[in-house]
């Protein structure tokens, strides 16, 4: 069982749940490094539907991201939302092509 990134996630990558995750299962298709050095209300429009993701391999389910996560876009994923199933199998995918 995992964590998953949901769309709800309002793309501005604050990093809030990166620094949270105790052992750093949260990546992306970028380094957060390279998102944070623009300003928090440029990164929308600078990367377009940037989301990051929770190697389910990695993540021990503390639930830390989900809490410290702005957007409450984190949950388990077999609490997902109605609608945001499809979420589980995205960031699946993600891992499954590193």
């Amino acid at each position: 069982m995992a964590d998953v990134i949901t769309n709800r996630c309002d793309l501005q990558c604050r990093g809030d749940c990166i620094a949270a995750c105790p052992v750093d299962a949260i990546h992306g298709p970028m380094r957060f490094e390279d998102v944070e050095v623009v300003p928090r209300d440029e990164r929308r429009a600078r990367f377009p539907g940037l989301q990051m993701y929770i190697d389910p391999e990695t993540c021990i389910c503390c639930s830390a991201c989900e809490d410290a996560c702005p957007s409450q876009a984190i949950f388990d994923e077999d609490l997902l939302p109605t609608g945001s199933e499809h979420e589980r199998a995205r960031n699946a995918a993600f891992f499954a092509a590193r």
